[in-house]
């Protein structure tokens, strides 16, 4: 006599297949959570809108080749602890050691490079450039003894910085900071918060401006967007 057969039940939370049925549509259907992935935003215009400041070129291999790159690598890094994905990136850098040690370093400068460069394209646009109003400018009057000596300052930092790196204007215990970072280390990783960044890497200006930094420098004045710098300082006071 044969055994009666019997329908076994999947455990509550076992993944069942069914025949003939797509795996992602099955995935979908047990709830299966799988971690997602950072993504580099896309520019807020297009390649050839801020020139003849930054040339169309530029941006192509600056937004598609070295900000995906970075992007890429995060990635990478984070998918040996899967969890991290489910934190903001710049909660990783604002407590670096919090990270586990063996992606630490990529987390440092790749995820640096994903923010630093998404804060970047944020805060440029055409038809831009001038001068900043009301609390902004009011705020870099006092905290930086007028526009004048900021944008000297800013200026400087961004010449001087040695190699690869950053200008950044921050906010600092409620005030306005001019400073410089190396590489993609960021102003979050050191407690401030950010506003104004400009990348002084040579992939962000060579091809147009060779080897002459403070000629992109001044350039770049023109395609400062003001009124986003502005919202980033109302939200960081």
């Amino acid at each position: 006599m044969t055994p009666r057969s019997r329908k076994l039940r999947p455990k509550k939370h076992e993944l069942t297949i069914q025949p003939n049925t797509p795996l992602l549509q099955t995935l979908s259907a047990n709830h299966y959570h799988m971690p997602t992935p950072f993504q580099t935003p896309a520019l807020p215009y297009a390649y050839e809108a801020l020139e003849p400041f930054i040339d169309a070129e530029t941006m192509h291999l600056h937004h598609d080749k070295h900000h995906v790159t970075y992007t890429t690598k995060l990635n990478a890094a984070l998918e040996k602890f899967p969890e991290w994905f489910e934190k903001r990136v710049e909660d990783m850098l604002k407590n670096l050691d919090a990270v586990p040690e063996s992606i630490r370093p990529a987390v440092r400068n790749h995820g640096g490079g994903h923010v630093n460069h998404a804060l970047f394209w944020e805060i440029m646009g055409p038809n831009a450039g001038g001068k900043p109003t009301g609390d902004l400018l009011a705020a870099i009057e006092k905290d930086l003894d007028g526009w004048d000596a900021f944008v000297a300052t800013f200026e400087e930092a961004a010449t001087l910085q040695f190699g690869s790196g950053w200008a950044w204007l921050s906010v600092a215990d409620g005030k306005l900071m001019v400073e410089k970072t190396a590489n993609q280390d960021s102003p979050l990783s050191q407690g401030h918060t950010p506003i104004l960044a400009l990348d002084v890497w040579e992939h962000a200006y060579y091809l147009k401006y060779r080897n002459v930094r403070p000629d992109y420098i001044k350039a770049w004045w023109n395609v400062v967007n003001w009124t986003a710098v502005a919202e980033k300082f109302a939200a960081a006071k």
